[in-house]
């Protein structure tokens, strides 16, 4: 067979760019069976010369580090380098929707793109984001993680960076992998196992892979580890959690949302308010179960063209688990003739909503509302007589009731997603130094959620209508049952029927389609610059895409009437195309001369046109480009550098979702008086903050007693926006790569990125809206709350009537139909700015008895800012954490994993440095925590700072002959516990269990042992 252009790739491939690797291949891990690939993927470019030289820095993670580190997902993976972010992964519980994703500076999880083999994989939500549980790790070969811009090479979303997996390729011979893990408490165990059989065919001309696995995680419970036992409040320390709680409160006029006493014979009025502990019942860990197939093969039909396929399959259930469902805050009428009211709660009703004594009274003994005052007089038709079953005076009240339905058990929600996706392609050469890649490919997502433990808020409104223990009243839902919602926990009225009247499952289904097809001829135009070696290597070609998404809810979900559920599940579907053109050019202009070794510049432009799939077919269009270069002066030392214009497009989410109320994350209100435990931590509002707090829908009745957010959880109303146009960034790097001579297997690479978006697409976050309509705050108060005096005339500007508080209680959180909260509406408003130096060091020396290994990472992060819109304060997140920001965002992280390489044994440690952080803002306790709060009790906590985290990991691998290695790893070698902050420190989906479990171990010491078998 003749030497290709592909032929010649295959004996080149060896000196890609491992050299700035974030962690060095090992030798040994090389397969007897394979061979290199005629499919050379070098991530930031779609040049295929592997020769030559990358301007921007690429991170690379290799198969001996994957091996040492023992993952079970790519998101276990990723989510500890630095410079990533934590994003939603098998850490969150509360707001994880069944995926895991990569998020790359803290500039959100859609502004990078995931990638495969340098090709995009179908979306797992109407997001645009690819789910990592559905990589298929056995085969990878290595992780590329590009810095900065990549819109010009890879399209839309790859604005913050690109994380590419690169697959094996040309695997011959059978592999198997099993591996099974298990924290020291004995929970959390894993289990992995994985078969791969490839075989070269017809003379080397053809491949064939197979791989199938099996991966499953148990969860680990919150109320197993003595930080979870109990929640705790952020601000007092206390034994905290949700005022969703048992007893029953109900809202009051003038009294704000008293509890009833433990008997529900009358109201603990002015006594506080008994929190619900959620936390026993969340997850740290959520339980994973996926089964996943991929196969691909490649043929050379003849000697210039070969075509190769790829399909993946992977089919997975991620289920989370919080604590039960019930009534969170919701507006009820209440009969004041309800079997179960006693005497003195009624009186509480009545007095509190200026009803008599007399008619309070009447109204107890009243009948049915069905029941007529009059009926026909049976001896003449014509006539009508007094009913006797009539008994005048019958009334209601209108109240919020917040009631935890403990007797139906927790909320479990089943994320049952299947995959596939599927390539097929066409490349070859037209000369000995050009060559073409034709490929398409259609892969679909699914995401069926059964949402299961769920009350009805119109169920729990319909079991109240009742003045007998046994019936309810006509015009209620069929197999209504009566219940006593002012009784003690558990009543006898918690009866099967009437718990199976008040739940029901619901489903919500996700669907997630991507079609593409993707020609491209690269090579090298023949001729070198006058004083280079390598000639000029480009590529041009083109590229189309078609993106469908929807969500369909069943009547429940889109109604929103799944009691805790945080809002609606609107019915979206939408879907948008892309045509592209691309070119790309890597000029090397000096190569081998004094001084200049090599100097290469390098460029690349895409020009994209959108349609939207709505009335009038609305588009748009954006051009992307990059300029770059690389200077090698000696062979020592390379400085590097590039710029790049990106464009992040609107997602289907973003310009189809209807506008909806949901929760968002905010730990006081300025008119609050009142925190969760009904607590005084504010004088009443007077003067001006008065009419604002009235002009938002508070009442006289109300705005004295006015609480604090329910678990730190405000309503808020957002929404897509099919107006939205694509946001733009510019991103720059400089750096230096240096291999000194004198140092053999040293290399250091030293970067600096700056990244910044324009026009972003994004909503205010809930401080922003506060602080538009609030002002800045004014000071502190002697409970340690921040104090706000709102200007002159502002209970009339849109910034406060646009806020909308509960009718019965004032707050900003209840019943979404009633409370819509504060407006977080989507545009194309923001601005956000990411800059930082990322340090990689790869150094390996024989010290005679074994070889000694470091390869290290560090990131500083010097700016992560987020401006809603030009008139919010923006938000620089390093070196803190809060609701705003979601989670700590550390100045300093690194990684540095030091092996010792014996002839048959490694030894590998792996330290893991997350830098110190402080709250952002004030009011967060320090002291000793009380003795409400179980195990803690009597510890010293400072909930406003987190100090630097260090982890050390220990491994050890033997390698039996050629054909078995055996692994065994120990995380959290020093059983770490992880920082306590309570609970509304940060985000819900970030903050819990009160701590920050993405970002530090919350399961402790960890032990795993794999076992790898070759033939």
């Amino acid at each position: 067979m003749k030497k290709t252009q592909y032929s010649k790739l295959k004996l080149g491939a060896a000196p890609l760019v491992l050299g700035v690797a974030l962690v060095s291949a090992p030798a040994y891990a090389q397969d007897e069976g394979a061979t290199s690939s005629s499919e050379i993927v070098v991530t930031g470019t779609l040049i295929r010369n592997p020769n030559l030289e990358q301007a921007m820095p690429v991170s690379v993670i290799g198969a001996d580090a994957m091996e040492l580190r023992q993952a079970s997902v790519a998101e276990e993976l990723l989510r500890e380098l630095p410079g990533v972010t934590p994003s939603i992964g098998s850490a969150v519980n509360n707001g994880n929707g069944g995926a895991s994703f990569v998020n790359l500076r803290n500039m959100g999880s859609n502004r990078n793109v995931v990638l495969l083999d340098g090709v995009r994989i179908v979306p797992a939500e109407l997001g645009g984001r690819f789910d990592l549980n559905n990589v298929p790790l056995a085969l990878i070969e290595r992780v590329d993680v590009l810095t900065g811009g990549a819109s010009t090479t890879y399209g839309a979303d790859a604005v913050a960076g690109v994380v590419n997996f690169i697959t094996r390729k040309n695997f011959a011979g059978v592999e198997a992998n099993l591996s099974t893990g298990i924290t020291e408490r004995g929970d959390g165990h894993s289990f992995r196992a994985d078969v791969t059989i490839g075989a070269n065919f017809d003379d080397g001309r053809g491949n064939a892979v197979l791989s199938i696995g099996y991966q499953e995680s148990d969860a680990v419970y919150q109320g197993s580890r003595p930080w979870g036992e109990v929640a705790i409040f952020s601000d007092d320390g206390g034994a905290g959690g949700s005022g969703t709680s048992v007893p029953t409160r109900f809202s009051l006029p003038g009294l704000g949302s008293p509890q009833l006493n433990p008997d529900g014979q009358s109201f603990n009025i002015g006594g506080g308010v008994i929190p619900y502990n959620y936390n026993p019942l969340n997850v740290y860990q959520t339980p994973f179960q996926r089964f996943n197939m991929y196969a691909a093969a490649n043929y050379e039909v003849s000697d210039s063209v070969e075509v190769y396929t790829r399909g993946i399959f992977s089919k997975q259930t991620v289920s989370t688990i919080i604590a039960p469902s019930g009534a969170f805050g919701l507006p009820v009428n209440l009969p004041l003739n309800n079997p179960f009211l006693s005497d003195s709660v009624r009186n509480s009703f009545c007095a509190a909503n200026g009803i008599s004594a007399a008619a309070c009274a009447l109204a107890a003994n009243a009948s049915d509302p069905s029941v007529p005052a009059r009926i026909p007089d049976p001896d003449d038709p014509e006539a009508t007589i007094a009913n006797p079953a009539y008994r005048p005076g019958y009334q209601t009240v209108r109240t919020a009731i917040s009631r935890r339905a403990v007797e139906v058990g927790p909320r479990i929600s089943d994320y049952d997603t299947t995959l596939f996706d599927y390539r097929l392609g066409f490349r070859g050469d037209l000369s000995s130094s050009l060559s073409w890649d034709v490929f398409g490919s259609y892969g679909q997502s699914e995401n069926i959620q059964t949402i299961q433990g769920y009350t009805l808020n119109s169920r729990v409104q319909d079991s109240l209508m009742a003045n007998t223990t046994d019936s309810c009243f006509s015009g209620t839902a069929a197999g209504c049952v009566p219940v006593d919602w002012f009784g003690p926990t558990g009543n006898a009225t918690w009866t099967p029927e009437a718990i199976d009247f008040l739940s029901d499952n619901s489903t919500v289904r996700t669907k997630v389609s991507m079609a593409q097809v993707r020609g491209t001829l690269s090579g090298d135009v023949g001729f070198t610059s006058p004083l280079g070696s390598e000639p000029i290597a480009f590529a041009v070609g083109g590229e189309y895409r078609r993106y469908t998404a929807s969500q369909q809810s069943d009547t429940l979900a889109a109604a929103g009437d799944l009691g805790g559920s945080g809002g609606a599940s609107p019915n979206i579907s939408g879907g948008y195309d892309v045509y592209e053109a691309f070119g790309e050019l890597i000029v090397p202009l000096i190569q081998d001369k004094p001084f200049f070794e090599d100097l290469t510049i390098e460029g690349g432009i895409r020009y994209s046109s959108y349609t939207v799939d709505t009335a009038g077919k609305p588009g748009f269009n954006t051009t992307t480009w990059k300029v770059g270069g690389s200077w090698t002066p000696v062979r020592d030392i390379k400085f590097r550098g590039n710029y790049a214009r990106a464009v992040r497009a609107p997602n289907i989410e973003e310009l189809f979702s209807p506008i909806n109320t949901n929760l968002t994350n905010l730990a006081d209100d300025p008119c609050a008086s009142r925190d969760g435990n009904f607590n005084v931590i504010r004088d009443v509002p007077t003067g001006t903050l008065r009419e604002v707090c009235l002009a938002q829908g508070a009442t006289a009745a109300t705005v004295d007693t006015i609480m604090v957010p329910t678990s730190g959880q405000a309503n808020y109303t957002g929404g897509g926006n099919p107006a939205l146009k694509p946001e733009v960034g510019t991103t720059w790097t400089v750096g230096a790569v240096i291999e000194p001579s004198f140092i053999p297997r040293l290399a250091l690479t030293v970067d600096y990125y700056n990244i910044k978006i324009t026009k972003a697409i994004s909503a205010p976050v809930p401080g922003d809206a506060i602080t538009a309509c609030f002002g800045d705050p004014t000071g502190t108060n002697a409970y340690g709350r921040l104090t706000y005096t709102p200007a002159a005339g502002a209970a009339q500007s849109e910034a406060c009537t646009s806020i909308d508080r509960s009718d019965s209680a004032g707050a900003l959180s209840g019943e979404y139909s009633e409370t819509k909260g504060l407006p977080l509406y989507s545009s194309n408003l923001g601005k956000i700015k990411a800059s930082g130096i990322d340090v990689s060091l790869n150094y390996a020396h024989d010290i005679g008895f074994a070889d000694l290994r470091f390869s290290g990472m560090l990131n500083w992060t010097e700016k992560s800012v987020f401006q809603s819109n030009p008139m919010s304060v923006p938000l620089d997140c390093v070196g803190y954490y809060s609701a705003d920001c979601g989670q700590p965002i550390p100045e300093w992280n690194w990684s540095l994993r030091t092996t010792l390489a014996f002839d048959a044994v490694d030894v590998s440690v792996l330290w893991r440095h997350i830098g110190g952080t402080k709250y952002d803002g004030t009011g967060m306790f320090a002291g000793t925590l009380d003795e409400d709060v179980g195990t803690l009790a009597g510890k010293q906590v400072d909930f406003g700072r987190i100090k630097a985290h260090d982890y050390f990991d220990l491994t050890t691998r033997w390698s039996i002959g050629d054909t078995v290695t055996l692994v065994l790893a120990v995380n959290n070698l020093f059983d770490k516990k992880p920082p306590l902050v309570g609970g509304e420190a940060g985000s819900t989906a970030y903050n819990s269990g009160n701590t920050f479990p993405s970002t530090y171990d919350a399961l402790g010491r960890r032990y795993t042992v794999s076992a790898r078998l070759r033939f």
